[in-house]
């Protein structure tokens, strides 16, 4: 496959910008070459994806979100204000023994999003003790 100048733009975009749906790759292309359309970023991402070279996670709803291949970790998307943080891949590893035992099932880790609720959020929706 021939890295294309518009390839290019597409993966430095993805590297720059950590995690980043389509629209925001496009954007960021859009600065160098406001001619690269939303349907170019799409096929381009589709095809670093099935090279290996980028990686996609779903956080949830809408669109799907990419980074570069090396940067492994596992997503904790909030359900309710929609933050996003990260934790090491080690971080499930009791799990992924555990399925690898009882299951013969290997986990990816480094390409999942679980979602629950936040420490914010918990905190702001506890009940309030009464004096």
């Amino acid at each position: 496959m021939r890295m294309t100048p518009q390839r290019q733009l597409v993966l430095d975009a993805v590297r720059e910008l950590e995690h980043a749906t389509p629209e925001q790759i496009c954007q960021r292309v859009q600065v160098t070459a406001p001619t690269v359309n939303i349907t170019t970023v799409y096929r381009t991402l589709d095809l670093l994806d099935r090279l290996g070279l980028v990686r996609h996670t779903h956080l949830g709803h809408g669109a799907p979100t990419y980074s570069v291949q090396e940067h492994e970790h596992v997503h904790l998307v909030c359900h309710r204000c929609g933050h996003v943080d990260e934790v090491p891949c080690e971080l499930l590893a009791p799990l992924a023994g555990t399925l690898r035992g009882s299951h013969g099932f290997e986990l990816d880790a480094s390409h999942l999003a679980l979602s629950g609720t936040c420490r914010e959020c918990l905190t702001t929706s506890a009940p309030k003790e009464s004096p």
